[in-house]
């Protein structure tokens, strides 16, 4: 049995390892794929959805989900579209995106394209707000998988991370908030909380997350690490950060939440598993990329005995 399934747009990424050099390493990226791993490193049974192009950005993917036992049934091969791209620069403000994406193949995603018996034999499926953004057909991509997941009794994680870039503000929060409806599990960052709602209080985001439907509410602090919500009327707690020597928050929110999911298929409860989760987006900053520096359990639970 699958423990996870996510769908989204795998990227090729290329990070600056020096601010204002043109030096660039090449990793991987896009967040549900990011997530992918983090669950999968963490030891759970983790399968993918997506189209790549048929071309060696493509290939790569290929190779890094077989290497890390990620499931790849579901991923599509499309002759007439290429895999994604982004840059990741570095300057005194922290990193920017620089992103090569339009008419990928994970946008030409379709409902046809859903492995519907893959899904409804998961225990989770995660999404993202970017899986939405990235066109029209993948957005409604997004929501047909939803309602296989929730006609099996499927949980249903859902990150928003939130790219203006990639559309307007108020076609993102009517989506977004659908979704948040649809979700067993909500994992915003606290900047895409702010954005979405228009409070700065991280207590009155909560109120706002309940208030749209959230059944659970993870709110990702960066730094500052976690607050805990896990149903409308239950006490929240806060997780503090670790300090770390961290030089690339690049995926951190993604380590989170595949290490979240990974270990409630395990069958920790919600506190233990977003105190595990924390350990590991902390660790996933030590390195740069999105992909590199996601920890193995043996170092998470060296920090979190630490």
């Amino acid at each position: 049995m699958t423990d996870i399934v996510a769908i989204g747009e795998p990227m090729i990424e290329f990070n600056q390892t020096l601010p204002g050099q043109p030096q660039y390493l090449q990793g991987f990226g896009g967040d549900t794929s990011n997530f992918s791993v983090a669950a999968a490193r963490q030891g759970a049974r983790a399968a993918y959805v997506t189209r790549l192009g048929d071309d060696a950005f493509g290939r790569l993917f290929l190779d890094l989900w077989r290497r890390e036992g990620i499931d790849v049934s579901g991923v599509a091969i499309d002759p007439d579209a290429y895999t994604g791209a982004y840059f990741v620069t570095h300057d005194q403000s922290g990193h920017q995106f620089h992103f090569l994406r339009a008419g990928s193949a994970a946008a030409r995603m379709t409902a046809r394209d859903l492995p519907l018996a893959l899904i409804r034999k998961a225990k989770f499926l995660h999404v993202s707000g970017i899986s939405q953004a990235i066109s029209g057909p993948a957005c409604d991509t997004v929501f047909a998988a939803i309602g296989e997941a929730r006609a099996a009794r499927v949980a249903v994680s859902y990150d928003s991370n939130l790219r203006l870039k990639l559309w307007p503000l108020a076609r993102a929060r009517a989506v977004i908030c659908e979704t948040i409806r649809l979700s067993d599990y909500f994992l915003p960052s606290l900047d895409d909380a702010r954005v979405l709602s228009g409070l700065d209080d991280p207590g009155a985001i909560l109120d706002w997350c309940f208030h749209h439907g959230a059944r659970a509410v993870l709110l990702k602090m960066g730094g500052d690490g976690v607050l805990i919500a896990p149903a409308p009327a239950a006490p929240r707690e806060h997780l503090p950060g670790h300090v770390v020597e961290a030089v690339d928050a690049t995926g951190a929110g993604d380590s989170f939440a595949g290490a979240l999911l990974a270990r409630l298929a395990a069958g920790d409860a919600l506190r233990a598993a977003a105190r595990y989760a924390n350990a590991a987006a902390a660790l996933s900053t030590t390195g740069f990329g999105a992909v590199a520096p996601i920890p193995s359990p043996a170092q998470v639970h060296a920090l979190l005995n630490a």
